[in-house]
Order: structure tokens, then C-alpha cells, then sequence
């Protein structure tokens, strides 16, 4: 079974969270590029992924879509992915000021 938690803010950006969560997590995050997502940071830990990200990407109309269209207050997207529940990971998120815990999936 796989885990995916998304948390959202809209009290920093893409990149002030990267360097957020990177220090608190001691995480390594790079930028990638997608046709779907826009620009967006991965990073990879023994645990699992967390990928950071705006809400607000590249729509095929040239207008802005919303990755999460539920949330479309929140402009920053963090997304983790887990073999199994990290209460550990989710505390340590949590405690980030400004950043809220919107939504979780196990499959």
C-alpha cells in the first residue's frame, strides 16, 4: 500500500518552501520541468518523495489550470508520497507556519 498526503499554503511560494522543508527535512529538492505540471521540485528520501509545487499550472488554452481544483485558494502544492503512514513526517510538516494538511489517500 502507497500513501499520498497533500498540504498546501498560500503564505509562501514554490521556492521559500523548498527551502522550508528542505532544512527541516534535510532534503535535497531539484527543479524539474513538465509539459503537465509546469515547473515543479523533487526530492527523494529512504522514505519516500515529497514534491513541491504551484497550484496554478499550464493549461493547453494558455490559461492556468489548478493541479488540485478542490483547493483553488491555495497556491503552493506539497505532495508526499509513502510506502506507509509517516505520523513523524506529517508532524514535522505540520509544524511549518502556513502550511495546512488538505487532503490524504492510501491505495
Amino acid at each position: 500500500m502507497t500513501d499520498y498526503d497533500t498540504y498546501g499554503t498560500s503564505s509562501h511560494t514554490a521556492s521559500e518552501l523548498v527551502h522550508l522543508v528542505g532544512g527541516r527535512l534535510g532534503l535535497v529538492f531539484t527543479e524539474r520541468d513538465s509539459y503537465f505540471r509546469g515547473i515543479y521540485h523533487r526530492a527523494d528520501s529512504p522514505d519516500g518523495r515529497v514534491e513541491i509545487q504551484p497550484n496554478p499550472i499550464p493549461g493547453d488554452d494558455g490559461e492556468d489550470d489548478l493541479y488540485a481544483d478542490e483547493h483553488p485558494t491555495v497556491q503552493v502544492l506539497l505532495l508526499t508520497t509513502t510506502s506507509a503512514p509517516s505520523p513523524a513526517l506529517r508532524a514535522r510538516l505540520e509544524s511549518v507556519k502556513g502550511l495546512v494538511h488538505l487532503n490524504h489517500e492510501s491505495w
